[in-house]
């Protein structure tokens, strides 16, 4: 190994795999989520048993969000806090040390029986801990207004700790509590970044098609998403599952729409790297609408809500948002391949069923699981085989990172 440039980037036969933030955390939640969804589908069908004390369905939980999310998360704000304030990318040892945490803690959280729950706790915990670390010195120097992004990664980092010291305590419902919390966070996130690069990307794909249709916001309407986001978070964490839960999410539902009726989503049919955007955004209202009516009415259509706003508003945006970064990270043109086209279908069909297999589709449950869980790896898989190597290799254009 040696240094390819002044920040120090590792290379191995032609590899750039540390040589930027979002390089090895994307191929990591690629794998993650190629790895842990069709191993969860195994568990759940008893073929396999993790050697763990963990209960299954909180395993899958928790490596959801704070294995495969987390590190997406990771990697975006990785490859965008250099671009928000103009300081060098992240490279090299860092990144290593990140990276096996991260990798650690998989392995400590799969095998807990054999660790002090205190380890797992503290490894896992210690990812989300550096990552904070890392990104905090560009964004407090550069007094940037993302400098809140802080404030969320604390936020899921006690979520996690508040997690392990559950299970550890024998207290499965206050790890559900602090799982739920977690994506309440993750999707405030989504609308607060969604916000801003659906519209954006838009009007530049909208302007570079030569359209002459104009991608706006109606005014207070992303204040008040936010707003209501917030509100989400906050009564959930202190009164989950009640009649103000769904109220609530009814008023997001309808704020999250109105918020999209200004983005020319069916404009963006011609171009992929641009839908999957509004496709993952979208399902943020139905996700919501979903939950409004499952805590309001018990409706057996909305029992999945949750599946909703995690596999159809958080996986979706994720896969979208890295199968772009990667391109655009690497010098290369913002167009995907066919392949990864399929691949966004896949994970739509993957969410379409596991939502509403069982109340629409009359489908046995035993095969909602491994319908939905074969198009969600097939889905990840594809975007493996087609960005693994561009994630490991030099820019195309020649520049650093």
């Amino acid at each position: 190994m040696h240094a390819a440039h002044s920040q120090s980037a590792w290379k191995f036969k032609g590899s750039s795999l540390l040589a930027s933030g979002f390089r090895p955390t994307f191929l990591a939640a690629g794998i993650a989520a190629s790895l842990l969804i069709p191993l969860w589908a195994l568990i759940w069908t008893d073929r396999v048993t993790l050697p763990g004390y963990w209960p299954p369905t909180l395993w899958h939980a928790h490596e959801m969000v704070f294995g495969f999310v987390a590190v997406a998360i990771a990697g975006f704000l990785l490859a965008a806090v250099p671009s928000w304030t103009g300081d060098r990318g992240f490279s090299g040892a860092p990144l290593a040390i990140l990276l096996t945490l991260w990798l650690s803690a998989r392995v400590l959280v799969a095998t807990s029986v054999a660790w002090l729950a205190t380890v797992t706790l503290v490894i896992d915990v210690a990812f989300l801990v550096l990552l904070g670390i890392l990104v905090a010195p560009p964004l407090l120097r550069a007094s940037n207004r993302n400098k809140v992004l802080l404030i969320v990664l604390a936020l899921l980092a006690a979520c996690n700790a508040t997690f392990h010291w559950a299970l550890a305590h024998q207290n499965p419902p206050l790890a559900f509590h602090a799982i739920l919390v977690a994506i309440d966070i993750v999707l405030l996130l989504v609308t607060v970044i969604g916000g801003r690069i659906v519209p954006a990307f838009t009007g530049n794909a909208l302007r570079a098609g030569g359209s002459a249709l104009h991608v706006g916001t109606l005014p207070g309407v992303g204040p008040a998403a936010i707003a209501v986001m917030i509100g989400i978070v906050l009564v959930d964490l202190f009164g989950p599952d009640t009649r103000a839960a769904g109220v609530l999410a009814a008023v997001a539902a309808v704020v999250h729409a109105l918020r999209m009726v200004q983005w020319r989503s069916m404009a963006t049919l011609r171009s992929p790297i641009v839908w999957i955007l509004h496709l993952a955004y979208v399902w943020l209202p139905i996700g919501l609408v979903l939950k409004a009516l499952a805590l309001l009415s018990g409706l057996a259509l909305a029992a999945f809500w949750l599946h909703a706003l995690t596999i159809g508003a958080l996986a979706t945006m994720i896969l979208g948002v890295m199968s772009r970064a990667a391109l655009g990270h690497t010098g290369r043109p913002l167009i995907v391949d066919p392949a990864v086209t399929l691949g966004y279908l896949l994970l739509f069909a993957a969410a379409l069923i596991r939502v509403f297999g069982l109340s629409v589709l009359r489908l046995p449950y035993p095969e909602i699981v491994v319908a939905s869980a074969t198009c969600w790896t097939l889905a990840f898989g594809i975007f493996l085989y087609i960005y693994a190597p561009v994630l490991s290799s030099v820019r195309v254009d020649g520049k650093p990172g």
